[in-house]
C-alpha cells in the first residue's frame, strides 16, 4: 500500500509516517520506480504497535529498542540471545504496566475534577 493508504488506516499523518521512516523506526518495505514508499501488511502492524506506544509516553529511542527486541525474538535468535531479549521484553511489559497505571490514576483525577465542576 502507498503511504496515503497507510496513513488513512492508522490515523497517523503522512508527516509522522515520513518522520518514522527518516529516524529508522518504520522503513518502507519497498519503493516504486518513481520513489514512492510502499508498505506491506506487516508494516501496518508495526506502525499500529508504534501508535499504541505513543500515548504511553515512550520516546522514539524506547520504541526503537522495543521493536529491536521484537524483531530479534521473531527471528528466533540463539538461546542466550533469547533469554536476554525475554528479559528486555519483560522490562518493557513492566514499564507499560506502570505507565498504564499512571494514566488510570490521571483519569481518576479527571473524573474527580469533573464531579467537582458539576457540583458547582
Amino acid at each position: 500500500m502507498h503511504i496515503g493508504e497507510l496513513a488513512e488506516k492508522t490515523g497517523l499523518s503522512l508527516r509522522t509516517i515520513r518522520h518514522y521512516d527518516e529516524v529508522g523506526l518504520l522503513k518502507a518495505s519497498a519503493r516504486t520506480a518513481g520513489g514512492f514508499r510502499l508498505y506491506l501488511p506487516e508494516d501496518f502492524t508495526r506502525l499500529m504497535l508504534i501508535r499504541r506506544m505513543k500515548p504511553l509516553g515512550f520516546t522514539l529511542d524506547e520504541m526503537t529498542g522495543l521493536l529491536a527486541v521484537i524483531d530479534t525474538r521473531q527471528a528466533g535468535q540463539a538461546d542466550a540471545d533469547s533469554l536476554e531479549t525475554r528479559r528486555q521484553l519483560d522490562a518493557f511489559i513492566a514499564e507499560t504496566i506502570a505507565r498504564r497505571q499512571k494514566l488510570e490514576d490521571q483519569l481518576g483525577m479527571a473524573d474527580e475534577f469533573l464531579s467537582l465542576l458539576r457540583a458547582q
